[in-house]
């Protein structure tokens, strides 16, 4: 079974009175769900509707919690959480385009679209909110649908960082493979349990099917 990799905060600062510029997200940033929960956002861009979409796990929330960007509390509530599914554990959320400007580049994590599902012995490399950049080895699909095992670093708060194999988008963390395994303390020593991440390609599908926000999800370019 693997383990959640959610962070809480101990306190918000409080909104200030005017009104902040855009905040600029994308896969990779840090965000806070219910003023409660440190999570990552996976990616950002337009589903069929020309909704503004992003996603991140669903154990960091469901349908109606709120979302801001850590380190911009003052900007508010920047969007809603509006589907989910806990078996392949996403959450969408969609953002208010008038707060929030969506980018493919967080501190170099370069996202330019969406790519298959990772084959063994792919390199593959993620960026989280709290371990930041870390790069592993595919060891194959996971033992629970829809899930894939990567040999990169995770903490709590990198649910929901985004995986990429060649700057594609192939998953997002999910949590530890082992409870059993050494964690990873920092992302230079690759001596610990792999992570379990959901393949994004089967979270699509399953939105697709449903017909819920996010069909038709393009990220931004």
């Amino acid at each position: 079974m693997c383990a959640p990799l959610i962070a809480l905060v101990a306190m918000l600062t409080p909104g200030r009175a005017h009104a902040d510029p855009p905040v600029v997200l994308g896969g990779g940033s840090g965000i806070v769900v219910n003023g409660e929960s440190f999570c990552t956002l996976t990616t950002i861009g337009h589903d069929n509707a020309g909704r503004l979409i992003g996603f991140t796990s669903a154990h960091c929330g469901g349908p109606g919690a709120v979302v801001s960007a850590e380190g911009a509390n003052g900007a508010g509530v920047l969007g809603k959480m509006v589907a989910g599914n806990d078996l392949l554990d996403y959450a969408v959320i969609e953002f208010d385009p008038a707060k929030v400007t969506p980018t493919n580049n967080v501190n170099g994590f370069q996202i330019d679209g969406l790519g298959p599902d990772p084959a063994f012995g792919q390199v593959a490399c993620k960026l989280g909110r709290t371990t930041g950049y870390s790069c592993g080895v595919t060891w194959g699909p996971g033992k629970d649908p829809g899930t894939i095992v990567n040999q990169v670093c995770g903490q709590p708060g990198d649910s929901g960082a985004p995986v990429t194999v060649n700057n594609l988008l192939v998953g997002m963390i999910h949590g530890a493979y082992s409870e059993e395994l050494p964690t990873c303390v920092v992302k230079f020593v690759p001596l610990h349990t792999p992570a379990v991440t959901m393949s994004f390609n089967t979270q699509l599908a399953d939105i697709t099917a449903k017909n819920r926000p996010g069909t038709g999800f393009v990220p931004i370019g």
